[in-house]
């Protein structure tokens, strides 16, 4: 293994020296591409098809037709993490339209430009550690989600503009809490938003502008199975910052508690603390 980080680009393997993409690339100037990051415990990815599935249902949406199948695309990952020598990390799986013509209309042949990167990542697990350094703290911020009727929330592109502007509001806090367009919490810029009431575990519908993060998923089956009631619903903040506890969810973070929303403390609880064990324990599991 070579010291320098290696990229695997267009089906090669290479240093991050020697790791390029072209300026024409369609997903540089237009952010025309989909991705994925996924979470590698003992050295196979987590929750794989449901990543791969919500992949294929992003480049439906974009009608990017690569070409590739999920085999060959779990290939790549495998291979940039033997080639980085890492078992437990993140991985990122990009793929674009590639180099076409500086015109905004896609032509609809293809040929895609498709990155892996790898990067480190602490094991999680019951042995392992978190990997955030503490509880999160929350914001509202005036930035709204981008409706459905102009960009399809199912769909994960590198367009990250609507993230980054909520992130750029923050002051004293972690993680936007972004709204829809009436006003409901929609999510957070990267991650899904729970929060318990008396009734049990709540979280914002993916009837809204919400993307449906596959770590939310496996939370929600794991609630389900320890009887804990849940509910999907259209929620005001009020709602969030008077609940009794709050947490996000992404495949780096799992499961991250939220101390305070919008300077209100919340923190965590029985119902936080069951789920990340319950979590922990599916990943020593499956992986370990």
């Amino acid at each position: 293994m070579s010291d320098e980080h290696i990229y695997h680009v267009n089906g090669d393997l290479v240093p991050a020296s020697e790791a390029t993409v072209s300026v024409a690339d369609r997903g540089f100037r237009y952010g025309d591409g989909a991705f994925e990051t996924v979470r590698v415990y003992g050295g196979t990815v987590f929750e794989w098809d449901a990543h791969a599935d919500r992949l294929e249902r992003t480049c439906e949406a974009l009608s990017l037709e690569h070409g590739l199948s999920r085999a060959d695309l779990r290939a790549r990952i495998d291979e940039t993490l033997a080639a980085n020598d890492l078992e437990d990390a993140s991985a990122r799986l990009s793929i674009t339209r590639g180099v076409q013509p500086g015109k905004l209309t896609p032509r609809p042949e293809v040929d895609p430009t498709v990155v892996v990167s790898v990067d480190p990542l602490p094991r999680g697990g019951l042995e392992g550690d978190p990997v955030w350094d503490g509880p999160a703290t929350l914001q509202t911020v005036r930035t709204r989600r981008v409706p459905d009727e102009a960009i399809p929330s199912t769909a994960k592109t590198h367009n990250y503009l609507n993230g980054i502007l909520a992130r750029q509001e923050l002051y004293d806090a972690d993680e936007a809490l972004i709204r829809d367009l009436e006003g409901y919490v929609a999510e957070g810029a990267t991650s899904n938003v729970f929060f318990v009431a008396d009734d049990g575990l709540h979280t914002p519908t993916t009837d809204g502008p919400v993307l449906p993060g596959v770590t939310r998923r496996v939370v929600l089956e794991l609630a389900a199975e320890a009887g804990i009631p849940t509910h999907e619903k259209w929620y005001e903040p009020a709602e969030v910052r008077e609940a009794e506890e709050v947490f996000l969810t992404n495949s780096s973070w799992e499961i991250r508690p939220v101390e305070s929303v919008d300077g209100i403390d919340v923190g965590d609880g029985p119902v936080t603390d069951l789920l990340a064990r319950l979590f922990d324990k599916r990943v020593e599991n499956e992986h370990y």
